[in-house]
Order: structure tokens, then sequence, then C-alpha cells
């Protein structure tokens, strides 16, 4: 029971942590290379987590009530996001 509620909430958490790089994309530093881009990409490295991290205690843990899998949608899509922004990043390196 509490071992639900701990994920749950650290899924919850996860939510919203990849916007606050809006925030930081305010300062001036945030938007030239290189920091730009190892900015982007440790975000896109954290949103796949979040989404492995969630996937995970929705599946193995058994963690099934109606939040969580609104946290498991949004956290799945995030990952999905941060795996294109990765590919994007590689492809660009290449052409």
């Amino acid at each position: 029971m509490i071992k639900n509620k701990i994920l749950t909430t650290i899924s919850t958490i996860l939510l919203f942590i990849p916007w606050s790089i809006l925030l930081l994309r305010r300062y001036e530093w945030a938007l030239q290379s290189p920091a730009a881009e190892i900015m982007i990409a440790g975000y896109a490295i954290f949103m796949i987590f979040s989404g492995i991290f969630t996937g995970i205690s929705y599946g193995k843990a058994n963690v099934r009530n109606n939040w969580m899998k609104v946290c498991l949608v949004i956290n799945v899509l995030y990952a999905a996001a941060g795996i294109l922004f990765l590919g994007m990043m590689v492809n660009s390196q290449f052409l």
C-alpha cells in the first residue's frame, strides 16, 4: 500500500520536471551552443527514464490506480518525445 503511494508520488513529480526547461531557456547562456545541446540531451534522457520508471512501476510493481494510468500515458509520451529529440540531435550531427 505504501509502496503504491510512493511510486505514484514519484511518477507524479516526474510529470512536472521536464517543464522546468522553459524556465532555464529564458537565460542567454541556455540558448547558446554547446549548453543548449547538453541541456536538451539531458532533459531527453530524463524524459526517457521517466517513461521507463513509470512503465516498470505500473507493470512489474502492479501500481494500477487511475492516477498512475494518467502518469503512465503522459510519461510514455514524454519518453517518445525524448527518443525523438535524441534522434534528431544525432541525425543533425551526420548531415
